[in-house]
């Protein structure tokens, strides 16, 4: 075995606290399936960040209630980030969302070098201030009525723990499973796309247990929150467990085919490769697409097939206002319909990329979309509600497995040494698709509307758009080629007795009870939210 050089891997570090990577290292006979529910337990938390919606209704209503109390339109934006006067509108909550997903770019990528440093104990610790942390300063501007401080709390500071904590989990399962690289990433990230089928049913239930005649119990729940995610990621965290240098499983065999390497490529010299940036490129255009048509599911349904969700031949504007909230009720469902094919995408397709390849599991992804995204113009027309139904849940599901999938093709493409720094860096393509998609997809239609396009077919160009970007996608997916020799990490040879032992592997203990106690502890929660959602999706077919 040999061991890095000081100047390719510079954050080389002897200590051992409590929470130090050294800790982490199993034991032999550790049994590796007690990882992916610690990963859960993280994940499942932080994917509330998708459920967030619930709150912004009540939270648009502390003052006034039911009839909000609208700030004056001489109201500068910095004035209502302070009042405490008047209702705060949506659009202005819903920043909240995008700080998210921009300081989740940001932190991954700024702070991946540190996962590799320290060990995902560490990161994860930190993830579970800032996420439970930010949860509790968002409870805190809730009472205070303070809107700066909920952009700072749950946006800014929450934001960072959704950085950390997604990338701190993947890591450490793609080594734990360098014989299922895909089916480990999907098992992490599938607990993200959930953690809204869980936070937002519990939050809502939390409100309803908390309302009093005086308020909608919002800083409640959301403190209430924050107290149970802070002990099931305090107790995934404190679960983690890293393989020793060298580690694999038994009769593990690597393989060099499907485009997966075998040199190591530093993060600072992975980044300047067109390898990281065709990547990106794939990521951001496979997000791009999937985020702006996730955005517009809802409301694409609702208009373009309007009464004939109710059995009428009635087109939007002729709807009153019952009939509107009927067909409303119908794509709450639908949406969560979406959820769930957004969850089983992510495992799905990343488990059948290790059949099949990257390459060939990416290209399907651009291939059927763009043929998918294309149909719905057909079917928009002829108004087959079923069939759209379909398309969206099997595009959905791509959008969800790119992202269970793309830390895999990092690892096959620069190795798994780094691969949570390289795929912090790259979470920065996500970001730019948080702003990118929605914008893309609410500019073309309000230039539509305006111009005079019926709601039934102001979807038509965005479906075109969309359909060219997925097929940009595809051109740079076939362009992806193994990394050059010349980028593998100068390595030399150590005077340590291990540097010359045969690589690790060992007989997995059973550990039954443990195993048995930690899928529960996070299947029970994903299974309760299916249920949810599964329940609340049947009306969409009634």
């Amino acid at each position: 075995m040999t061991q890095q050089s000081v100047g390719d891997l510079p954050f080389h570090t002897t200590e051992h606290s409590f929470f130090s990577k050294q800790r982490t290292i199993a034991r032999p006979g550790y049994n590796r399936w007690r990882v992916p529910p610690a990963a859960l337990a993280l994940h499942l938390c932080i994917g509330m960040a998708y459920g967030f919606s619930v709150y912004w209704l009540p939270m648009s209503q502390l003052i006034g209630g039911n009839a909000p109390l609208t700030c004056p339109a001489e109201m500068s934006v910095w004035q209502q980030l302070i009042t405490r006067e008047c209702d705060w509108k949506i659009s202005m909550l819903g920043w909240t969302y995008t700080l998210f997903f921009v300081f989740l770019g940001a932190a991954a990528a700024l702070w991946g070098d540190w996962l590799e440093k320290v060990g995902p104990r560490r990161v994860g610790m930190v993830a579970t201030l800032c996420w439970c942390g930010g949860l509790a300063l968002s409870s805190l501007a809730i009472y205070t009525h303070q809107l700066w401080l909920l952009w700072l709390g749950a946006g800014a500071i929450g934001g960072i723990g959704l950085g950390l904590g997604y990338i701190s989990p993947v890591s450490t399962l793609m080594r734990w499973f360098p014989d299922k690289r895909g089916m480990a990433a999907g098992m992490a990230i599938m607990g993200f796309g959930g953690g809204a089928l869980i936070g937002a049913p519990l939050a809502d239930w939390l409100m309803t247990v908390f309302a009093t005649d005086r308020g909608y119990g919002v800083w409640q729940s959301l403190l209430a929150l924050a107290l149970i995610y802070a002990i099931f990621m305090l107790t995934g965290t404190l679960s983690y467990r890293v393989p020793p240098e060298g580690w694999t499983p038994e009769s593990y065999r690597p393989s060099t085919g499907r485009g997966i390497s075998t040199i190591q490529v530093h993060v600072n010299v992975a980044w300047r490769t067109p390898q990281f940036w065709l990547l990106w490129l794939v990521l951001w255009l496979n997000v791009t697409a999937g985020i702006g048509l996730l955005g517009m599911a809802s409301p694409m349904l609702q208009e373009i097939f309007a009464g004939r969700l109710l059995g009428l031949d009635l087109s939007w504007q002729q709807l009153d206002k019952d009939q509107l909230a009927r067909i409303a009720t119908l794509a709450a469902g639908f949406t969560g319909l979406l959820s769930l094919f957004n969850i089983m995408g992510r495992f799905f397709w990343a488990s059948l990329s290790d059949l099949c390849g990257r390459r060939i599991t990416f290209s399907l992804f651009f291939l059927l979309g763009a043929s998918l995204y294309s149909s719905l113009l057909l079917i928009n027309s002829a108004g087959n509600v079923t069939l759209y139904a379909i398309v969206l849940c099997v595009i959905i599901s791509m959008y969800g497995g790119g992202f269970a999938t793309i830390p895999a093709w990092l690892a096959d493409t620069f190795g798994t040494r780094m691969v949570g720094a390289i795929h912090g860096r790259l979470l920065t393509a996500w970001s730019a698709a948080g702003i990118s998609g929605p914008v893309l997809v609410n500019y073309l239609r309000d230039w539509q509307l305006s111009i005079g396009v019926p709601p039934r077919q102001v979807y038509d160009i965005t479906l075109i758009v969309l359909s060219g970007l997925l097929i940009v996608g595809l051109l740079c997916t076939l362009l992806v080629r193994p990394v050059a020799d010349k980028h593998r990490m100068r390595e030399v040879v150590t005077t340590s007795e291990n540097s010359l032992s045969p690589a690790i592997n060992w007989k997995a203990n059973p550990e039954y009870p443990q195993l048995i106690i930690s899928w529960l502890m996070v299947g029970i929660p994903l299974l309760w939210g299916i249920g949810i959602t599964l329940s609340q999706a049947t009306a969409f077919f009634r």
